[in-house]
């Protein structure tokens, strides 16, 4: 079975890799899905996030990395993926992505979500801490899979 795993990765994080890891030990194939909000200001383009996925995840078998556009559940759709994942760090978190878990059940009955909670040393890593972080000039590689760099 093939899950699912969207996110805008702006960037791609240790709690990032972790869930994707975890989440191949549950299901037989995960695509990382690069999507685009357009209520988000990114910080890398679309490519770059692709470039440093695929290079974090160049060693996991199984793991395939796409950039989509609009809903994830048209994505899920087009692709006959039944389940997507997701990771947990807050009951904030959670929140918002039951609801998110919710309201695609109800565009398309056939796609469940799978919450998989984020692991202690890897509960206040987010992609918006590296932003600030980076933001001002601060080294960001202790939030990064190993042997990804955000430069060129």
């Amino acid at each position: 079975m093939t899950a699912f795993f969207p996110g805008s990765f702006d960037p791609f994080t240790i709690g990032h890799y972790d869930i994707v890891c975890r989440a191949l030990k549950i299901f037989d194939r995960v695509i990382i899905g690069i999507g685009t909000n357009p209520f988000k200001k990114n910080l890398f383009s679309e490519e770059d996030r692709m470039r440093f996925i695929r290079e974090a995840t160049k060693d996991l078998p199984n793991v395939e990395t796409v950039i989509y556009h609009g809903l994830t559940v048209d994505f899920c759709k087009a692709n006959q993926i039944t389940c997507i994942v997701r990771g947990i760090r807050s009951a904030f978190d959670y929140e918002h992505e039951n609801i998110t878990a919710q309201a695609n059940h109800c565009l398309c009955h056939h796609i469940d979500t799978v919450f998989l909670p984020a692991l202690p040393e890897h509960f206040f890593v987010c992609s918006s801490v590296v932003r600030d972080v980076l933001a001002h000039g601060g080294d960001v590689s202790a939030f990064l899979p190993k042997g990804v760099s955000l430069k060129e």
